[in-house]
């Protein structure tokens, strides 16, 4: 493994933690030997650069820094990196990819420069890109990177034609499903599956429920989620995207709504998007139900599809499947994945890559 592998494994630990800022992971070497790790932590931590250099203390003279994205170099919550890694002596600074959010974007590498740190671009790019696909997004487009996470029987149902659909995938899939959760920074979902299944939309890992909660959105463009749901009566906020001023009852805690612009009577999501985009949260899990992933793959707005299939067979003209909205009207036309990975959990299937919609 190489240094710069330390530093992205070490940029994987602040993942589902340190949102606003990106997930980013940082290692001093020196003579060979690594000093020290850090990742960025929760708002107003230090960041990884800085969590490296405080454990290496005056070792971390004339070392050298490994780091998974550019030091940013303008005030937060927190000082500039750049400044801590020229007051700390540091001689060499590797950088994976260079930051695209425009107060960094090359800013930080020339304010080293200038202080005569010797930086070099570019060693472990297309591991960072993807580890910090979200970040890239939002800094480009100021719209959070969009995953469809769905499960489905052999047949490509997600329920039964009564609509039971507890539970098409095993126990170890479920596990994963909310490690995934765990990873992102909001869930979301369609009124119509709150409505029918009465999520939680909670982060478990080992079965126990974690302090810190994703935001959690329901598009109900028509005002129908139940205001017994249940979770308003979870930790955490939950917010309901509508076209209309919405009415709860005041003792609901942590909700908020908000009206959206109507695109075809319902939500426009793509304002939807903008908005969480300026909150900010970087990566939004879509969790369902069909037709709010229908019109997600309609309006071209899928970043990347993970699906979790299970050796089982549903059947049925009247059960759902987990695609809705208008699809392809020709082949032509179909979604096809990219850069496709897949894996064994349990019985079933996980299959992900990144959405390419065909001529």
């Amino acid at each position: 493994m190489s240094y710069m592998d330390t530093a992205l494994a070490a940029g994987k630990k602040a993942r589902g933690v340190s949102n606003p800022n990106p997930p980013v992971g940082a290692v001093l070497v020196k003579n060979e030997q690594v000093l020290s790790e850090g990742f960025t932590g929760r708002p107003g931590s230090p960041h990884a650069e800085v969590m490296a250099i405080t454990a290496a203390g005056d070792g971390a003279k004339k070392a050298a820094l490994y780091v998974t994205l550019e030091p940013c170099c303008h005030f937060g919550r927190t000082p500039p990196c750049t400044e801590a890694i020229i007051e700390s002596g540091i001689s060499k600074v590797y950088i994976a990819i260079q930051d695209p959010d425009n107060r960094v974007s090359g800013k930080g590498i020339d304010r080293l420069q200038e202080a005569g740190i010797e930086v070099v671009l570019g060693l472990g790019e297309k591991t960072a890109e993807v580890d910090l696909e979200a970040h890239i997004k939002l800094s480009k487009t100021g719209s959070p990177f969009i995953t469809a996470k769905f499960a489905v029987s052999l047949d490509g149902k997600i329920a039964t034609s009564s609509g039971d659909a507890k539970w098409i995938t095993s126990e170890e899939s479920r596990a994963r499903a909310h490690f995934m959760r765990f990873e992102s920074d909001a869930i979301m979902v369609g009124v119509n599956t709150v409505i029918a299944d009465d999520p939680q939309l909670t982060v478990r890992l080992n079965g126990k429920k974690i302090e810190r909660q994703p935001l959690r959105v329901v598009i109900d463009s028509s005002g129908r989620i139940p205001e017994k749901s249940a979770l308003f009566l979870e930790k955490g906020t939950t917010f309901v995207a509508s076209t209309q001023d919405l009415k709860l009852p005041d003792n609901l805690q942590n909700v908020t709504t908000k009206a959206f612009p109507s695109k075809e009577a319902r939500v426009d999501l793509t304002s939807v998007f903008k908005y969480l985009g300026n909150i900010p949260v970087s990566s939004v899990l879509v969790e369902g139900g069909s037709e709010l992933l229908g019109s997600l793959f309609d309006e071209g707005l899928v970043d990347k599809v993970v699906a979790f299939i299970s050796p089982s067979i549903i059947g049925g003209r009247l059960s759902l499947s987990a695609v809705g909205g208008r699809g392809a009207n020709v082949m032509s036309e179909k979604y096809s994945l990219v850069d496709v990975s897949r894996e064994f959990i349990g019985p079933d299937v996980l299959i992900s890559g990144y959405c390419e919609k065909g001529d």
